[in-house]
């Protein structure tokens, strides 16, 4: 099963974001004694870069959709158009009253 480019930018954000959750929760919890020195920098970098990249990811996962909608705006633009010009050219015309006639 082959997922979409939406699909796997939602699921990589989420992924981080729930990464960088579970970090903070046992870092204040489980791990709070245990961290020391670099070990703490080091930990703290990396939860930081996961809710770094979660953050990069919803802006580009939003930016895309801003891309899709666009496309989307002018593909229904078009095809509204063509049909109304679709229909003009099939109605029948009516005759033309010219002010010499009155």
């Amino acid at each position: 099963m082959a997922l979409n480019a939406t699909v796997r930018r939602r699921c990589v954000g989420a992924g981080a974001l729930l990464a960088a959750l579970g970090m903070l929760i046992c870092g204040r919890t489980v791990l709070m004694t245990r961290l020391r020195d670099l070990t703490f920098i080091a930990y703290w970098l990396v939860c930081f870069a996961l809710t770094g990249m979660a953050i990069v990811v919803a802006f580009l996962d939003a930016r895309a959709l801003q891309r899709q909608t666009r496309q989307q705006q002018r593909d229904l633009f078009e095809t509204t158009l063509k049909q109304i010009q679709s229909e003009a050219r099939t109605r029948p015309r009516r005759p033309s009253r010219s002010r010499s006639e009155s």
